[in-house]
This record gives C-alpha cells, structure tokens and sequence, in this order.
C-alpha cells in the first residue's frame, strides 16, 4: 500500500504523540497540535508550493501561542515528515496573517 506525503505525514505524527504533562502547547502534546497543521505539508516543503485556507486557518489558529507555532515547525516529527523548517516559518506571512508572530525566533529561524 502507497501512502502519500500527507498520510505519512499523519502517520509519524500519530505514532510519535505522548502523554506528558504540559509543554510548548499547553496540556496537548506537540505531536498532537501538529497533526491540525497536515493542510500545511506541501506548503512546509516548498517555498513555491501554494497555501491553501485551510493551512492558513490552522496557522492563524495555532500562531495565537508563537512558542507553540514555533515547537510544532520544529519538532523532529515535522523534519522527519520532510518538513524544510525554514519553509515552515515562511507560512504565517504567506498566509498574510495580520496578527502573525513577527520577528518571534524558532530556535535558527525568525518569523518573517
């Protein structure tokens, strides 16, 4: 059986969730907030690849916590997914959110 990216994408990020007290996201595991940002794997690829509103939504949604946003586009799940993290913090301006993290650093990275 073939998967796509994004199935594989959903995949890892199902098999690698846990349980543990609260982190960069609250009482939900990374993992688990990043499964809300599948709509994004094309777009957290590549930088030509367009964003769709649904992507845009989760980002807008997630975004409110910057060090959430940020632990989700980092994460080793993401990069393993084939997640490009500096094409991911690309994505909230792609998106032309307003309220977006400007200027917030992800670990090497910074929100444009």
């Amino acid at each position: 059986m073939r998967f796509s990216k994004c199935s594989s994408f959903l995949l890892l990020l199902l098999l690698s969730s846990s349980a543990h007290g609260a982190g960069e996201c609250g009482r939900v595991p990374v993992a688990n907030v990043a499964i809300r940002m599948a709509p994004c794997a094309g777009a957290s690829q590549s930088a030509r690849a367009p964003v769709s509103p649904q992507c845009c939504a989760a980002v807008a949604n997630i975004g409110r916590n910057p060090k959430c946003l940020c632990a989700v586009m980092l994460s080793s799940t993401a990069r393993s997914a084939g997640v490009k993290p500096a094409v991911a913090v690309t994505i909230p301006k792609r998106c032309n959110l307003r309220n977006r993290p400007v200027g917030y650093k992800c670990g090497a990275y910074t929100l444009p």
